[in-house]
């Protein structure tokens, strides 16, 4: 016979598990099944809607990169090559400014399905570092002693204007390794470029996919493959709420307009095209379909 003193002790149980399963739930929030299932996660993506065609291999990892306890933006991530295949994020305004004094983060999640779901600054020692972490993602060492590569933003502070949006932007999880010539010449005054384009003539809500592609050259340490260096970089934006009367040779950039470059010293400009011709471009360069595309009906709003 079950008593009402059961039935307090079964409530108490079950309240019990079903905490213990929301802390589960929680901890591993930051790597999701899917993008759309993570509460705010799919606002970093246009319609919800992450890029399609990517053959997932159980490797890639989706992470919802949670700063503070807030869903800041999303990366696919190569655990194996220690770099993000993309970020995907909503650009927003800002003047343009870039903060250097933010610490550098890791991914607990990665390491352990127990780590916590928010991106955490490196400890000062890197002892305290467990084994695991440097299996599941590229650490400060990887970058200490490698002068001609510079940690290269996909989703860059200087297109965030909040300063949480910023500091969640430092992690290693959202850096791949950029030549230094092109990362301060033709990728910055990339960035730059559609910062001043989207605050002009973007009315609406803008989103951002930027990714690379890699042909198998690595960074080295302690004579382990550590790092993939890419071999292009490329960026995409779709805003479908623009404004009308931009000049011609602008208007047409919109809704949507992608670029990509070669990550080297030279022969780096940047090549602006149209989406379609981006995706192209990128399906011999990468493990997609023929269905691979960057925004969900081409950044193409229903009617």
């Amino acid at each position: 016979m079950v008593t009402v003193k059961h039935l307090s002790i079964y409530s108490s149980l079950s309240l019990a598990v079903l905490l213990i399963l929301g802390c589960m739930r929680e901890s591993q929030a930051g790597v999701v099944e899917d993008f759309n299932h993570v509460e705010r996660c799919k606002d970093s993506l246009y319609m919800g809607t992450p890029p399609r065609g990517y053959l997932l291999s159980n490797s890639l990892k989706k992470l919802c990169q949670r700063y503070e306890d807030k869903p800041r933006f999303v990366t696919l991530y190569d655990p194996h090559k220690h770099i993000p295949v993309y970020s995907a994020y909503t650009f927003k305004k800002s003047d343009g400014e870039k903060r250097v004094d933010f610490p550098w983060m890791f991914e607990p999640q990665l390491a352990s399905e127990k780590g916590s779901s928010n991106m955490e600054p490196f400890p000062q020692s890197s002892s305290h570092m467990h084994m695991n972490f440097e299996d599941s993602q590229a650490v400060l060492e990887d970058y200490a002693d490698v002068v001609q590569y510079e940690r290269g933003h996909l989703n860059p502070d200087e297109h965030q204007a909040d300063p949480l949006d910023k500091a969640s932007t430092y992690t290693l999880t959202n850096v791949v390794p950029q030549i230094r010539e092109f990362n301060i010449g033709p990728w910055a005054e990339h960035e730059d470029l559609i910062r001043k384009r989207l605050n002009n003539y973007c009315r609406g809500k803008a989103y951002v996919v930027t990714g690379v592609t890699t042909s198998g050259n690595m960074i080295r340490r302690d004579n382990l493959d550590r790092v993939a260096i890419p071999e292009y970089m490329w960026s995409a934006y779709c805003c479908t709420d623009y404004d009308q009367n931009a000049p011609y040779f602008l208007r047409y950039k919109f809704p949507a307009f992608g670029a990509y470059g070669l990550n080297d010293r030279v022969n780096n400009h940047l090549v602006e095209v149209p989406v379609k011709n981006l995706e192209k471009f990128l399906r011999g360069r990468m493990d997609v379909d023929k269905n691979f595309q960057i925004f969900y009906n081409d950044c193409v709003p229903d009617s």
